[in-house]
């Protein structure tokens, strides 16, 4: 559970770093983010590549940055 945690934490960030919107979410929503993209991640695109705590790096990382996007698309500031 831990390891998932960090393992999200860590695809939280790089989607942030990705799509510039990193600095305004926090750890919670890094961590969120790449829980949840993981699962859109690896739901849209299969289960390929590196994986770590059962989260396939690439398709959890693709997911997280849609997530991100429409997150911040939706509340994001105008």
């Amino acid at each position: 559970m831990l390891w998932s945690i960090i393992v999200g934490g860590f695809i939280g960030f790089v989607a942030g770093a990705i799509t510039n919107k990193g600095g305004a979410m926090g750890i919670i929503a890094n961590v969120i983010a790449g829980l949840i993209g993981s699962s859109v991640g690896q739901a849209l695109f299969g289960a390929w590549g590196p994986s770590l705590a059962g989260m396939s790096l690439i398709p959890s990382i693709l997911g997280a940055v849609i997530v991100v996007a429409v997150v911040s698309f939706f509340f994001g500031r105008r």
